[in-house]
């Protein structure tokens, strides 16, 4: 047999021949790279998604970090006279030493070397019997001598810039004169002292379960204060106590309005000092077990939380808040477990957050916050006992002074103690709120502000607002794809379809705003309107076709096939406009001129004008067109086999529809539900222009809300880079992936499976 009997088409001449190769070799050269590019494209986008998550995570994971702390000096005491108070200055390079004598010294936190000393100016033959550190904030302290004499100093610490450098210069002054204040107070057990700029505060506790309150004025001339103090009013609070127990300590709120006394039973009794003739009287609490007493009690930053250490190893969290009858009960709110088992020797506060630093006699160190009741440091720090600590009011260096003369100097990294899984997800009770709540409140005017990251409100009311325009795009979209893609005719179906699936690129920032804008005021005007509309359109349609079929067959059948539907426009805009032509009638008749004064006067409803049903209708009609055209695609596809077959068979086109149409083109419809809703849980613009944004958990239809991505585009811009608002944003970013992950997932797995199932018809 020869060479062209061979070939696999003798009948081709060796140049047709070499011409074929060449062309077979040129398609499977375009296959293989169209192979590899689509290879790469898809790598591309699992890669893409991959990069998206890895970055979110990794701004969201320093938030879950705990706090660190390394040592950077340790040196000898400078000063032998033991402290009665010791902080720390702004910039965390001076340190202040008060001792019992009323001697002022000044030292460098690194290297313990002394900045200056001055004297309190005692007077002769007095001696310090209270001491009481004012306002950390303001370095502000007072000395009570045994006498009743007040003294009232305030740190100062000068920042200069000059050729040497930056200095800072350390000294007190007397901003109510050097002269010591006549308060007439001895035999004092405890005091608190509360200054303004106008006025002083002295709470005395003496022995017999009395507490003297003694306000004083200050003279206020041209140009301000003159430093001259007068007394002006003085009061009594008593105390109905056992003659073995005592007020050990007393506690003033910054608005001088509640007085906090602790007794050596570890009780705290709380009296609302504004009307002394008929004092409103809260507790006790007891914060201590048997045979414990108080070790220290301060005011958290913001002068609301009480936090109470006991010997016993318990560190308390306390403040009012509202009962049900309107009136005020003390409520302990929080425990801290103490750093170890020894006893608690130190305990001191964050002057801008509401965080503090408990040590214990067994060189332990443990660094806490408040509300998201989070413990971020349990070590031990130094070996023995540590005696004093003084945090700086940024809270990043902390001074610990030891039982051995030693004082160890550490830098302090905890930026972000504020966030916990429980804080983000449960419930926390926050100051003045009467009960545990789900709240997001990211910022306010004042350092005193107490941040609110809870991301439950957020993730509610994204989901609501999937929820509610799902129950409204849903039904439309499906029914619709379904009859345009199996009843209605071709020619129709040619101007229906693109016309939907032009909707889809409409920006969302016009419906939002037309939403916001004039659908809202609209419906609230018009409020019986549109529940009219709801109740009308149900009945007028299939009446309308009911109608239609008692025609005349020579009318009727003037229509073509398949474009009957188009007569139901006039039908609905009729009865739109007949439902709106009753609102104003049926609203004066039933709901006395304002249904949403009758809602909330009546039903108890709140009616916001920007609200779900707002955001309903305007993202349900921007979620259409994606579910639709989906739809629409599976429907079609079927093939028509399969729909002819059971029409030969003697089926219906309904029941073909049913039982062959529908469950086979289910997989289709399934995915563009899914992605319709992972739209809407995604849709930024609508919710951040139809909603009042407001950050609450309620399912009424009436009540705005606030979605995790409408949260990022309003605050966004708003945040500090690195700070904690702003990787909670990321945060949200993250959750919001997470959200539209699953919806995907959840989809493809049910497609799948949907798929093998209806396969085989």
């Amino acid at each position: 047999m020869d060479q062209t009997s061979r070939s696999p088409n003798p009948g081709l001449s060796q140049a047709d021949r070499t011409g074929s190769e060449r062309l077979i070799r040129w398609r499977y050269f375009k296959d293989r790279v169209a192979t590899v590019a689509v290879g790469i494209g898809g790598v591309g986008v699992l890669v893409a998604i991959l990069l998206i998550f890895f970055y979110l995570a990794w701004v969201v994971l320093p938030l879950f970090a705990p706090a660190e702390i390394d040592q950077v000096a340790r040196y000898s005491n400078p000063i032998s006279e033991p402290a009665v108070m010791l902080t720390v200055e702004e910039q965390a390079e001076v340190a202040t030493h008060v001792s019992a004598s009323g001697r002022v010294r000044f030292f460098d936190v690194l290297t313990g070397e002394l900045r200056g000393e001055t004297q309190l100016p005692i007077p002769d033959g007095a001696a310090l019997a209270q001491f009481d550190n004012i306002d950390q904030n303001r370095g502000l302290f007072g000395a009570l001598m045994d006498d009743g004499r007040l003294m009232i100093a305030r740190q100062q610490h000068r920042l200069r810039f000059n050729d040497d450098g930056r200095t800072i210069s350390s000294s007190l002054a007397y901003p109510y004169g050097e002269t010591a204040i006549d308060t007439g107070l001895t035999g004092v057990h405890a005091l608190e002292v509360r200054a303004s700029d106008d006025s002083l505060l002295v709470a005395a506790a003496m022995g017999d379960g009395r507490i003297e309150l003694v306000r004083f004025e200050q003279e206020v001339g041209l140009f301000g204060g003159t430093g001259e103090l007068t007394e002006d009013e003085r009061g009594t609070v008593q105390f109905e106590l056992p003659p073995e127990r005592r007020i050990e300590r007393i506690l003033l709120d910054p608005a001088e309005t509640w007085l906090h006394a602790l007794t050596d039973a570890g009780e705290v009794i709380t009296t609302n000092i504004r009307n002394l003739d008929s004092p409103e009287r809260l507790g006790p609490v007891t914060v201590a077990g048997p045979d414990a007493h108080v070790i220290d009690a301060r005011y958290l930053n913001g002068g609301i939380s009480v936090l109470v250490t006991t010997s016993d190893g318990r560190i308390s969290q306390l403040f009012p808040v509202r009962d049900a009858g309107a009136g005020w009960r003390l409520q302990k709110v929080r425990e801290f477990e103490a750093p170890g088992e020894a006893m608690i020797s130190a305990v001191d506060i964050e002057q801008r957050r509401r965080g503090f630093i408990a040590a214990d006699s067994a060189g332990r160190l443990a660094i806490y916050y408040a509300t998201s009741h989070r413990e971020l440091l349990n070590e031990a720090v130094i070996e023995g006992a540590i005696k004093d600590i003084a945090l700086a009011p940024r809270a990043d260096r902390l001074l610990v002074e030891g039982r051995d003369g030693m004082i160890t100097v550490f830098d302090i990294h905890n930026e972000h103690p504020e966030v916990s899984l429980s804080a983000l997800w449960g419930k926390v009770w926050y100051e003045s709120y009467p009960e545990p709540d789900y709240v997001w409140q990211s910022s306010s005017a004042t350092s005193d502000f107490e941040p609110k990251f809870s991301l439950m409100p957020l993730s509610f009311g994204t989901l609501k607002a999937a929820f509610y325009a799902m129950l409204f795009a849903m039904p439309l979209a499906i029914f619709g794809a379904v009859y345009t893609a199996y009843f209605m005719s071709p020619a129709l179906r040619q101007i229906v379809k693109p016309t939907i699936e032009i909707m889809e690129a409409l920006p969302t920032v016009i419906l939002g705003f037309l939403a916001g804008l004039w659908l809202a005021p609209v419906l609230e005007l018009n409020m019986p309107g549109a529940f009219l509309l709801i109740l009308f359109l149900p009945l007028a349609i299939p009446l309308s076709g009911f109608v239609w079929t008692r025609f005349p067959a020579a009318i009727r059948h003037r229509v073509p096939d398949g474009w009957v539907p188009a007569l139901l426009i006039p039908v609905v805009i009729l009865v739109t406009w007949f439902a709106f032509a009753l609102s104003r009638p049926v609203e004066a008749w039933l709901f006395g001129g304002s249904m949403p004064l009758w809602l909330n006067n009546e039903m108890g409803i709140t009616y916001d004008q920007r609200n779900a049903l707002v955001v309903g209708l305007a993202m349900g009609f921007a979620v259409i067109p994606t579910i639709f055209s989906i739809a629409e695609d599976a429907v079609f596809s079927v093939p028509k086999q399969l729909s002819q077959g059971s029409l030969a068979l003697g089926a219906t086109p309904w029941q073909t529809m049913v039982r062959v149409v529908l469950p086979t083109a289910s997989p289709g419809m399934f995915s563009a539900v899914m992605i319709g809703l992972g739209r809407a849980v995604g849709e930024t613009m609508i919710v951040l222009m139809a909603t009042g944004n407001t950050p609450i958990m309620d399912m009424s239809l009436f009540q705005g809300m606030r979605t995790l991505s409408a949260n990022i585009a309003v605050e966004m811009p708003e945040s500090e880079v690195g700070s904690t608002h702003f990787r909670l944003l990321f945060l949200s970013g993250l959750v919001l992936f997470m959200f539209t992950f699953f919806f995907n997932t959840l989809a493809e797995v049910v497609r799948q499976r949907l798929r093998r199932k209806y396969s085989t018809l």
